[in-house]
């Protein structure tokens, strides 16, 4: 616990460090800059999504596939229930609060949840893992076609132009072709990836700074942040926060009244209130492309990331704690 801890934690300080830089040198990280992060980022995300499908191990979903009932609850929960919290805020928020802010918290809805957090979680609060393995993976295969079909779907309802048909076409080509490749090549690679675990891990959170740090910069270029001040900060985090136990509390009492044991009530609880921000990240610069307001879009899930690994840390505990 005390390695995942660190690792979080240098995670997060990289973000704001990316952040910084972004904001004092903009044009170096822009789109189209000297650095051609633009480029680099989309290299990035392909390695990332191969190095995603040759880690997944087949045999690891076996035993978790039969409990349709607990796929249904955690499935319902990512792709419907959020979706549409993230709809009635959307909506009913446009007057206090900016645009791409409001489109980033409807994006946060539609995400896929996580995969290693959830098991993790899962684990620590000794619920049934092979269900977590599972409904997470299963999460985030669904959310390479689910997520581009909602945002579509909003914009379409807002009359703004956006080519539903290109979105899907560059999750086909730079998420799901490198997957499939990943997992043809699992037979040579997976010695290699489990002995340098912690490397792909790092691959996986760089590859999330440099696009946090391309997409600042291209806020910055376009001068998004200085019609902003920190009380829209502190609005963010106290809605995502509010998105969070919305999201447990319903989690929670759907499994309690569909009479579900607390193995899987535990399950339900963390693979159905979580959002991926490594799946997250990447498939925003796929579906917003170089959006001037991309670190704005971008800014709910980064916070929800955070505040769900805090709270659901000391949720898992609380279960870990319970009597035999």
């Amino acid at each position: 616990m005390n390695r995942l801890r660190k690792l979080v934690d240098g995670f997060l300080l990289s973000l704001l460090i990316a952040i910084v830089l972004a904001n004092l040198a903009p044009s170096l990280g822009a789109s189209g800059g000297v650095l051609h992060m633009d480029w680099v980022t989309a290299v990035g995300i392909s390695v990332v999504f191969f190095l995603n499908g040759a880690s997944l191990a087949p045999e690891r979903l076996k035993a978790g596939a039969a409990n349709w009932r607990l796929h249904l609850l955690v499935t319902t929960s990512t792709f419907v229930i959020f979706p549409l919290i993230g709809t009635a805020l959307y909506f009913g928020l446009g007057h206090w609060l900016p645009a791409a802010l409001l489109l980033g918290v409807f994006y946060l809805c539609a995400l896929p949840s996580t995969v290693s957090s959830s098991v993790a979680m899962t684990s620590m609060a000794r619920g049934n893992v092979a269900g977590a393995v599972f409904n997470a993976t299963l999460s985030s295969l669904l959310g390479m076609l689910i997520t581009p079909l909602l945002v579509g779907l909003l914009f379409s309802h807002s009359g703004e132009g956006m080519s539903l048909l290109a979105q899907l076409r560059s999750i086909a080509i730079q998420l799901f072709l490198p997957f499939v490749v990943g997992q043809l090549a699992r037979p040579w690679l997976k010695d290699a990836l489990l002995k340098h675990r912690q490397l792909v891990n790092y691959v996986d959170r760089g590859v999330i700074v440099l696009i946090v740090y391309n997409s600042f910069c291209d806020s910055a270029m376009a001068h998004v942040w200085s019609n902003y001040s920190a009380g829209m900060l502190l609005a963010v985090a106290a809605l995502v926060s509010v998105v969070l136990f919305v999201a447990l509390q319903a989690t929670r009492f759907a499994a309690r009244r569909f009479g579900f044991d607390t193995e899987d009530e535990i399950t339900a609880v963390f693979c159905g209130s979580k959002k991926s921000l490594a799946a997250g990240i990447p498939m925003a610069k796929l579906i917003f492309g170089a959006h001037p307001a991309l670190g704005l879009i971008v800014l709910p899930i980064m916070f929800y990331h955070q505040i769900q690994l805090f709270v659901c840390s000391i949720i898992a505990r609380r279960y870990a704690a319970r009597p035999d």
